[in-house]
């Protein structure tokens, strides 16, 4: 049995708690500040601290921080101090001001963190993955990421506009909020030179943030991508195309499957999900996964490293809006031979 803290307890709290259950694991701790909107009566029978020292004398083995994206580093830094492992949600805070101070205490405390992509964990994902690396759509050239969401009805029992997605002083906007195609634009398609977007508050739902974002991406590779963000589609969409020299893979998650086109057979090939696959089957093979990170058994599927560089594409995002503004990541890389 490990012993798991878990901070926050809104929905994607209470899901990972009923998963750890469900994985069979009953020490458990929880840390809150009684904000949450959702009703106490699942929480009943597992102990419950409001101070997080008194918390971490009660040394958990693991935190999961799932507190609102702004305090996410109010629970990580101490937490990792004191030696815990950490499932940290995406993205893992709103700022970099306070990551580096979290590296250190990582290093310090000698934990694993595993940030919470859980699209890392999809099937159609992974498979895309290892497509990608056998060449089986030859170079890729290009990529387009589209993620929408109506946010009155993400959350349907709270009044959308204090949701922490809604809500610029807990870490919410749509680029924020809704980042898991930059995750996995540079999961699959490797590290970006430079970013340029577009935001606005384009729709009518009184909100203090950007509801829709257009973001470019040029890839070191020379891959040149996007990925569109919003609060505003219905019914909800998200997926995914490469476009290489031999052929394109398409991902959609609203039937979890995915198509690899090449053109040397000239026909699509599907791969569908696992029989009964359903949305949190994600988060289940999420925290099967951490719980191997926990006792050693596996290193984390998605790093600090690569939460840190998540975060640091959504606000180079934001800071092209405001500058007007290409931004540079890193340095260009020299055109190879021609021909490459």
């Amino acid at each position: 049995m490990v012993k798991v803290l878990i901070a926050g307890l809104g929905s994607i709290g209470r899901r990972h708690l009923r998963n750890l259950l469900a994985l069979g694991e009953r020490d458990i701790l929880l840390f809150r500040t009684h904000r949450s909107t959702l009703p106490d009566e699942d929480l009943a029978g597992f102990p419950v601290e409001t101070e997080l020292e008194a918390t971490l004398a009660k040394r958990p083995d693991a935190v999961i921080v799932a507190n609102p994206t702004a305090h996410h580093l109010d629970v990580a830094i101490p937490a990792a101090q004191a030696g815990c492992h950490l499932l940290l949600e995406k993205p893992i805070s709103h700022s970099l001001e306070r990551v580096a101070a979290l590296e250190s205490a990582v290093q310090q405390g000698r934990g694993k963190v595993l940030v919470g992509f859980q699209f890392r964990f999809h099937p159609g994902l992974v498979q895309a993955a290892r497509l990608l690396a056998d060449g089986a759509i030859g170079r890729p050239l290009s990529a387009r990421a589209v993620y929408g969401e109506y946010l009155p009805g993400m959350h349907p029992w709270e009044d959308y506009r204090q949701s922490y997605s809604a809500r610029r002083d807990l870490g919410g906007g749509v680029i924020l909020t809704l980042c898991h195609p930059l995750d996995t634009l540079r999961w699959l398609l490797g590290e970006v030179q430079s970013v340029w977007a577009f935001t606005g508050q384009l729709n009518d739902l009184e909100l203090g943030v950007e509801d829709t974002a257009e973001i470019g991406l040029r890839f070191a590779s020379g891959v040149l991508g996007s990925a569109h963000l919003d609060y505003n589609r219905r019914p909800p969409a998200h997926h995914l195309e490469i476009v290489g020299t031999s052929g394109t893979l398409r991902w959609d998650n609203a039937t979890g499957v995915l198509q690899v086109y090449r053109a040397e057979k000239g026909e699509w090939e599907s791969f569908p999900p696992p029989p009964r696959f359903e949305r949190n089957d994600l988060f289940l093979a999420e925290m099967r996964h951490f719980l191997e990170v926990v006792r050693g058994e596996a290193a984390p599927r998605c790093t600090l490293d690569d939460g840190r560089k998540a975060l640091e594409l959504a606000l180079a995002a934001h800071e092209s809006q405001e500058r007007g503004a290409m931004i540079a990541l890193m340095e260009p890389v020299p055109p190879g031979p021609k021909g490459c």
